[in-house]
């Protein structure tokens, strides 16, 4: 089997993961370690199917993808995310390519946006003594499912 086989097979594993996670989000508003762990450790045989060297290219990204975690960590910290849903961030962004980092974020936030606003309309319709919740996980999976497809799945971006 060739590597470019190999990286499709684990790019279609991992959006089966982002799905199953969007999903348990949405269900219990909780997102498994085990979900998330899977993920991450599935990167390193992307890296190695996809040709990345060591160093610097695995290095960059695992780098940037920590920092990506730190920042929503952070986020963690005051209240503002849910532990699963910084764990999801970080083990994606693992997949993600360094270019589209910003874009992946923004669909991220644009998606968390549009997800809050419905919460919302659901607390006035339905009023409820519970916190309002974001499944957060399903625009993190959004928006990698949207990445993966801009980087590896889509055959006109070398139109513009």
């Amino acid at each position: 089997m060739n590597s470019d086989a190999i990286s499709l097979g684990l790019m279609a594993l991992l959006g089966l993961l982002m799905i199953a996670a969007a999903i348990s989000d949405v269900g219990s508003r909780t997102i498994s370690n085990r979900l998330n762990a899977a993920m991450a450790l599935l990167a390193i045989p992307f890296w190695i199917a996809s040709g990345l060297a060591l160093w610097p290219e695995v290095a960059i990204q695992f780098g940037a993808a920590f920092l990506v975690f730190l920042l929503f960590a952070g986020l963690f910290a005051i209240g503002a995310m849910g532990g699963g849903d910084v764990k999801m961030i970080g083990a994606v962004m693992l997949w993600i390519p360094l270019p589209l980092f910003l874009s992946m974020l923004t669909v991220m936030a644009i998606g968390g946006g549009i997800l809050s606003a419905l919460m919302l309309i659901h607390m006035k319709l339905r009023p409820s003594d519970k916190p309002v919740e974001v499944p957060y996980g399903v625009a993190i999976a959004a928006a990698g499912l949207w990445a993966l497809h801009q980087h590896y799945l889509n055959q006109f971006q070398v139109i513009g």
